[in-house]
């Protein structure tokens, strides 16, 4: 049983503080931020579960029909993630693990909680739904100290591919484009400290102030964290209707020249366009699984949109989702996201396994919440922080997409791009 109430806002950037350090106290929480994005999304400046009254962590092989039957039998919120890793699930055929790969966030392959507490900014309101007084939770976090931080001693950053590794990587790829195994592939590598004693809320206030982001979340799950300032949405259910939006195609925002004149060079980019459009592809092959033939549609191709280091290409593509269809499994056959995958899919997958270092775990998995009418909305774990606290070791990857007009160099410049946020974090 929920008790609702609602509270004026106030100073909504104090009051969003307040809130991470709230939920921070827990050894169960998300906090997501829309860091006001209209955009993306209209109505909801952000969300925090706090507390869990159950839970559950199913085990790759029963991922999806577990969060299905757990949704069925309580039809209440629901808030969570999905690793990549799942994507064994998906496609048994695929590499369970890879003995040679780096694993030491060790988040589990999936966990989702009932919250105890549910917090939401939308306009200049405030809506509390708790299962105790929604008025005694309004006071405790009113009454959050905002104290500073002393940021934690520099670490040494640590690459597990080297410079001319990732490019050798980058240039074996290009040859299986060549031979006609894929189209497109994405090349991830991992950037590490060991032994780092990180404050995880200064950590994540620091990132999302540099980097502020249309689906930024903090997680914490006991000892494990999540730090995100990602600008994609995976996917989004609302009523019968579902929502892809792929980011594919990034250009340095160079604050020297207009916006404009840089969104336009992304724009008509072949290259970019090129890894665009094969994205958009094959989310609409993945959508049409779940959905209503004839349903799908490509409501935006090549959107650019700008962020505070990047501008970056978005299309928006939608479905109607079949009456028969349960949301778990329409999550399933569109998981892992084709941004983080390319194109064959299921072959870009296994050359993954074959080229990275690192297994990917919670990176370019999703973090989200599940409404009790079946709703959803989902995120791309791209431009995060993994920290495990027990080991003290801070974990974040960057990628790039290799297409057949791929320039190795340019590869590796991207992944640094997409790194700089996350490093002027640490500094």
């Amino acid at each position: 049983m929920r008790n609702s109430a609602t509270f004026p806002a106030g100073d909504i950037t104090l009051l969003k503080k307040k809130l991470v350090r709230w939920a921070g106290n827990f050894s169960c929480a998300l906090f997501i931020d829309h860091n006001n994005y209209r955009n993306f999304h209209p109505g909801l400046e952000c969300i925090a579960a706090a507390g869990a009254i159950d839970s559950i962590s199913p085990h790759s092989g029963n991922a999806f029909p577990g969060l299905a039957a757990f949704f069925n039998q309580h039809k209440d919120w629901l808030f969570g993630y999905l690793s990549y890793d799942l994507k064994n699930e998906v496609e048994p055929a695929l590499l369970s693990a890879n003995p040679e790969h780096n694993d030491d966030i060790k988040f589990p392959v999936a966990h989702f909680f009932r919250p105890r507490h549910i917090v939401k900014i939308a306009g200049d309101q405030l809506f509390i739904e708790s299962t105790e007084n929604p008025n005694r939770i309004f006071e405790n976090i009113s009454n959050t100290v905002i104290a500073d931080y002393l940021p934690p001693p520099s670490g040494l950053i640590r690459q597990r591919m080297k410079k001319e590794e990732y490019m050798e990587s980058v240039r074996k790829l290009h040859q299986h484009i060549s031979d006609g195994d894929l189209y497109e592939v994405n090349l991830c590598q991992e950037f590490y400290i060991e032994n780092y004693s990180a404050n995880p809320i200064y950590l994540y206030e620091r990132l999302n102030a540099i980097n502020p982001a249309p689906f930024a979340s903090f997680l914490k799950f006991n000892d494990h964290y999540l730090l995100s300032a990602s600008p994609e949405r995976f996917l989004k259910k609302v009523g019968n209707k579902i929502t892809s939006q792929p980011m594919k195609g990034t250009l340095r925002r160079d604050h020297a020249t207009s916006d404009f004149s840089q969104q336009e060079k992304l724009r008509y980019d072949p290259k970019e366009r090129a890894e665009n459009v094969m994205i958009v592809d094959l989310v609409r092959n993945d959508l049409a699984r779940s959905a209503v033939p004839g349903s799908v549609k490509v409501e935006e191709l090549f959107g650019v949109y700008t962020f505070p280091t990047v501008h970056q290409m978005v299309s928006t593509i939608s479905a109607t989702l079949r009456p028969e269809v349960h949301f778990a499994t329409a999550i399933k056959n569109a998981f892992p996201m084709g941004s983080m995958t390319g194109a064959p899919k299921i072959k870009a997958m296994q050359l993954i396994d074959q080229y990275e270092k690192t297994n990917r775990g919670l990176f370019s998995g999703t973090v989200g919440f599940i409404t009790p009418a079946g709703d959803f909305d989902f995120n791309v774990v791209i431009r995060s922080f993994l920290y495990n606290a027990s080991s003290k070791y801070l974990s974040f990857q960057t990628g790039s997409a290799i297409t057949y007009d791929s320039i190795p160099e340019k590869e590796y410049e991207e992944c640094l791009l997409k790194a700089k946020a996350l490093i002027a974090a640490l500094q």
